[in-house]
């Protein structure tokens, strides 16, 4: 009877330690899996040692070693921790902060500025193609390579000086920009405080409309003899005629500017009792400022585009008188060159007064 018992309880042990073996080689299997693939692992499990599922014999001891992890079977490069961290993000760390920002610029704007480069280059040829026609079927005008080989030659001395009305390109270019610098200058401390109160005091603006309504649409060059009538010199004269022209685009766009100021802004200035002054510095001012720096720019364009015109009937050194000279000797290759020189002058004083328009501007 006792064998029988002493039986019966081997046999009951045998069974409860073969089912801990079970349980134990089941728990191997779920927690090598569930450690290295995220999405077998339970949600809020955290990482274990490295390894994978370790097979077990029949009597309890570890046979084999250790199985590789899923990452490294995957070919994905982890570190000593058994991570799977993506390769992209360790070679981006491992860059330059510099070369990254590159490359992400390059993605986002790359496909605009190849769209733009393509544009420019197309615009371009065109541009020369159609040069090269009109070269071809017209004997007194001159190609590009020849326009090309003379400007190479005007430009090796630029600064030269062989009497009063015999110097360099470069100095015509800075004699017009002096005379465009003053004209436009004077034109701006006269028009901009003058929109500012042609803007705020409807009655001034009424008073002002009919004059400028008049005088606005006339041409520059019928202002040329005033000038010469009243200063009896030509370089006064042609400062006048840039002077006179440039008024008026400062004048209407201030004034625009400050009637489109809304009207609760100047309403919380009289219920705060602000100054003149300070309405004027701290509503007006900046409210304007984005009209106010249109018509700078439309001055601008104005005042270099009557220098030429203004110098061709004055003399004198400058741009104008440059092109009617070359004109006078049939050179035809430094008309087309200082066309060129006009219009990327121009070009280069429009930029920058974009650049200074947004760095004061106060949106």
């Amino acid at each position: 009877m006792n064998a029988i018992v002493q039986h019966g309880s081997l046999g009951v042990n045998g069974v409860e330690e073969t089912h801990s073996r079970l349980a134990g080689t089941t728990s191997s299997f779920r927690h090598g899996f569930t450690q290295d693939d995220p999405a077998l692992r339970p949600s809020g499990q955290c990482k274990s040692a490295p390894g994978g599922f370790v097979p077990e014999s029949r009597d309890g001891d570890v046979t084999g070693s250790p199985a590789p992890s899923l990452a490294m079977d995957a070919g994905i490069p982890g570190g000593h921790d058994g991570s799977t961290k993506p390769h992209r993000e360790q070679t981006a760390a491992s860059m330059p902060a510099a070369l990254v920002r590159l490359g992400e610029l390059t993605r986002e704007h790359g496909p605009r500025l190849l769209r733009k480069g393509l544009g420019w280059g197309m615009g371009l040829g065109v541009f020369l193609g159609a040069w090269v026609l009109l070269s071809q079927h017209s004997a007194h005008l001159p190609g590009p390579i020849k326009v090309w080989v003379s400007a190479v030659e005007l430009f090796a001395d630029p600064f030269y000086q062989k009497g009063p009305n015999d110097q360099g390109i470069g100095w015509n270019v800075l004699h017009s920009l002096s005379r465009v610098g003053i004209g436009f200058g004077l034109a701006a401390l006269t028009a901009i405080p003058l929109g500012f109160l042609i803007g705020r005091f409807a009655f001034l603006g009424d008073m002002a409309a009919p004059i400028i309504g008049i005088l606005r649409p006339v041409s520059p060059l019928a202002w040329l003899p005033i000038g010469l009538l009243v200063f009896e010199k030509a370089n006064p004269a042609a400062i006048w005629v840039i002077y006179i022209s440039s008024l008026w685009p400062m004048i209407i766009n201030t004034a625009v500017g400050v009637t489109r100021v809304p009207q609760d802004y100047l309403n919380v200035a009289k219920v705060l009792n602000l100054s003149e002054w300070h309405v004027f510095t701290k509503i007006l001012f900046p409210a304007v400022l984005p009209y106010m720096m249109t018509g700078v720019r439309l001055s601008m364009g104005v005042a270099w585009l009557v220098i030429v015109a203004a110098e061709m009937l004055t003399g004198g050194v400058g741009l104008g008188f440059w092109v009617w000279d070359e004109w006078n000797n049939l050179n035809v290759e430094h008309i087309i060159i200082a066309i060129f020189i006009v219009g990327v002058v121009g070009l280069i004083l429009e930029l920058l007064l974009m650049l200074l328009a947004k760095r004061f501007d106060y949106e």
